[in-house]
């Protein structure tokens, strides 16, 4: 290849994935996954019932379970993708995978840079604090620790920039503010410094709720404390292709007809998660 040719190419390479970072073209997503029969989803491999791996290092939990659901539906296999919340929430995918987990509110903010299908769940969000904690109202927070996962509408909320702004949302009343928010990669490293005691390294955890009594039901050392506020969850995808998130959501509508949402939101917190709180 001559210099020139190589100036010329590169100079259209870069028009070409400006164009694509922004948009793909319609069906190209849904054509994809049908044509490979794989749909890649992105999960994490530490949070809790969302997805986890097992001892047998496998993947399990709500969200894995309903992804293989989704490409049941499609008529392909799910290959599960672990790249991490921060990844999956920041949009710039790349073709690395083709539908992100993790339960995500479609905020305004998000709508932005990903679509959404429609909502596969919904979830108080809550404070916990370790069981030999003094706090009995969730104003006995002012002033303390507060370990939070990154990047989340819950560290919005403990930082009191949180404007809800999804479908149906309500107004929130900021309950305490924290001496110090603590922000983590997981809810599970929070809550292994929460399980330490109070005021170890935390004095408390904002985090799920129906995660939290999972885990007070395993014998975690918490407690919830109160309950902040309440937000869907949807699963998210890169904007562009209307057909394929319309197959996404019509997955998700099939599944719940068919009772199948409702058997996994039992086998994983014990009820019904995808009905609105």
């Amino acid at each position: 290849m001559n210099k020139i040719t190589t100036i010329v190419t590169a100079a259209s390479l870069s028009i070409a994935s400006v164009v694509c970072s922004t948009s793909v073209y319609a069906g190209e997503v849904l054509q994809r996954v049908l044509d490979t029969r794989t749909l890649k989803v992105a999960v994490g491999t530490d949070w809790g019932a969302i997805s986890k791996l097992n001892a047998n290092h496998e993947l399990e939990g709500y969200d894995i379970d309903v992804a293989n659901g989704i490409a049941k539906y499609l008529g392909v296999k799910a290959e599960f993708i672990t790249p991490g919340w921060d990844l999956i929430a920041a949009g710039r995918w790349e073709g690395r995978w083709d539908i992100g987990m993790g339960q995500m509110t479609p905020t305004t903010d998000r709508a932005e840079k990903l679509n959404f299908s429609e909502n596969y769940y919904y979830g108080n969000v809550v404070a916990a604090v370790p069981t030999d904690s003094k706090a009995k109202d969730l104003s006995d927070l002012n002033g303390k620790i507060v370990g939070v996962t990154t990047n989340t509408l819950e560290e919005q909320y403990l930082n009191q920039t949180l404007k809800p702004n999804w479908i149906g949302a309500k107004p929130i009343e900021f309950k305490f503010k924290p001496g110090e928010v603590k922000a983590y990669e997981s809810a599970n490293v929070a809550f292994a410094d929460l399980r330490l005691g109070d005021g170890v390294r935390l004095n408390a955890v904002v985090t799920d709720g129906a995660g939290t009594e999972r885990a007070i039901k395993s014998g975690s050392p918490v407690r919830v404390l109160g309950t902040l506020f309440s937000a869907p969850g949807a699963i998210s995808m890169m904007k562009g292709d209307k057909e394929f998130r319309d197959k996404i959501s019509a997955a998700i509508k099939s599944m719940k007809d068919d009772g199948t949402l409702s058997k996994i939101s039992v086998k994983w917190y014990g009820t019904d998660v995808f009905v609105e709180k």
